[in-house]
C-alpha cells in the first residue's frame, strides 16, 4: 500500500460491550453484498452462543426514505431504520457501503454522501463491499488512500478518483493493526464482502471465532485481504486466441515441470516473442507472471489443507526451493507460507 494519511482523531471507545453493524441499503444494491456479511456476524454469535457467551453484534439495514429495499436481483428488503434517523452512532460502530447496479444512481445522493462524511470519524469502522467503494469515493473519503473495488469498476475509479490509489489485485484493504486501514476500508466484488467480514470478526472476537465462523459457513478457508481478486484458473478463454486458450488449460496441470517462455511457447506453437504479445494484450500480464500466480495459488490450496510441509509443497508446485516459494508468497499475498499456513490452515 502507499503512504498514509495520519489518521484522524477518534472519540472514545463507548464502555458498552457488542458492537453495531449498519449496512446502507438502496434500490439496485447487490443482495449477497447485504446479507453475505450481516450473515458472517449473525453466524459469530451463534458461535459464541453455543460457548454461553453473549452476542457480540446487532446489525442494521438502513435505508433512505423508502424502508423497502429492491435489491439488483428483485429480492425486496424491510429496512430497520432510515439513515438519516441514526445520529449519532455509538462509536463502537460498524458501516457498510453494499454495492451494485443502484451504485450510479446513489453514489449522487448528496444527503446521503453528507452523512457518511459526517459520520466517519464518530465511528470506529466504516467500509465497503464491490462498487460500493464508488459511493465512498464520491464522498471524498477515500482521497490518498489505497482501495479496491469490483474489478470491472477499476478503470472507471482510477479516471473518476485520480486521488485515490486503486488496488485492482486485493479482496480487501482492512488492516487491523493499521490506525487508517483499520478505520476506512474497501473490499473487492460480492463474495470478497464475505472474506472482508470474517476479517472484521477476527479482529473484534479472535482467530477462533472467525475460523468456526468460517466453517459454518462451510467456506473453504478466510481468504487474506491481499489475495488476488479472482484466480487465474478462472480466466475466460478467448475466441481471438485459441491456441492461448488452450495453454490456460494446459498449464495447470503442469505446475510441477518446466514452465519457461521457451516451454510454453512450444506448447502453443508460437514464438516466445509472439506468445509474449499475446498474453499482455488478452491477459494483461507476462508468462512468467501468470505461471507464478496459478503456482502459488496451488500451493495455498495445499498448504491450507495442512497435509504436505512448506519444502514439500515448494517442490511439488514447480517452486523448487522453499525460499522461491517463500518470496512468491509474499509479493502476491504479503505473507510467509508458513504463516499462510497456521493462519489460514483448515486443521
Amino acid at each position: 500500500m502507499p503512504s498514509k494519511p495520519n489518521a484522524p482523531q477518534r472519540v472514545p471507545q463507548s464502555i458498552h460491550e457488542g458492537h453495531l453493524v449498519v449496512c446502507i441499503g438502496f434500490d439496485g444494491a447487490m443482495s449477497l453484498d447485504i446479507a453475505g456479511p450481516l450473515q458472517v456476524f449473525s453466524t459469530a454469535n451463534e458461535m459464541r452462543m453455543r460457548q454461553g457467551m453473549r452476542p457480540w453484534y446487532r446489525t442494521q439495514l438502513a435505508a433512505g426514505n423508502d424502508l423497502v429495499v429492491t435489491t439488483s436481483s428483485g429480492l425486496r428488503m424491510l429496512a430497520d431504520v432510515r439513515w438519516s434517523e441514526l445520529a449519532p452512532l455509538p462509536y463502537n460502530s460498524t458501516v457498510l457501503v453494499p454495492g451494485g447496479d443502484g451504485v450510479d444512481q446513489v453514489r449522487h445522493d448528496t444527503a446521503l454522501r453528507e452523512w457518511l462524511v459526517r459520520t466517519e470519524p464518530r465511528v470506529a469502522r466504516m467500509g465497503s463491499v464491490c462498487s460500493g467503494a464508488l459511493v465512498l469515493a464520491g464522498s471524498g473519503l477515500l482521497d490518498g488512500h489505497c482501495a479496491t473495488t469490483h474489478w470491472c469498476r477499476v478503470d472507471e475509479m482510477r479516471q473518476r478518483h485520480p486521488d485515490i490509489s486503486v488496488d485492482s489485485d486485493r479482496l480487501h484493504t482492512f488492516d487491523a493493526d493499521d490506525p487508517v486501514y483499520g478505520h476506512l476500508f474497501t473490499s473487492a466484488g460480492v463474495t470478497a464482502g464475505i472474506d472482508l467480514a470474517l476479517a472484521l470478526v477476527e479482529a473484534d472476537l479472535g482467530r477462533a471465532t472467525a475460523l468456526a465462523t468460517a466453517r459454518q459457513l462451510v467456506m473453504f478457508m478466510r481468504r487474506p485481504g491481499g489475495q488476488a481478486q479472482f484466480s487465474p484458473l478462472l480466466t475466460p478463454e478467448t475466441t481471438h486466441a485459441p491456441r492461448l486458450a488452450q495453454l490456460l488449460d494446459w498449464i495447470p496441470g503442469q505446475i510441477g515441470s518446466d514452465l519457461s517462455v521457451e516451454r510454453l511457447a512450444e506448447q502453443a506453437c508460437l514464438p516466445p516473442r509472439t506468445l509474449a504479445r499475446v498474453f499482455h494484450k488478452e491477459l494483461g500480464t507476462t508468462p512468467a507472471k501468470y505461471v507464478e500466480r496459478v503456482r502459488v495459488e496451488a500451493a495455498s490450496a495445499l498448504l491450507g489443507q495442512r497435509q504436505a510441509s512448506v519444502a514439500t509443497v515448494a517442490r511439488l508446485c514447480g517452486f523448487g526451493h522453499p525460499e522461491n516459494l517463500r518470496r512468491s508468497f509474499h509479493r502476491h499475498l504479503a505473507v510467509s507460507p508458513q504463516a499462510f499456513a497456521e493462519r489460514f490452515g483448515s486443521g
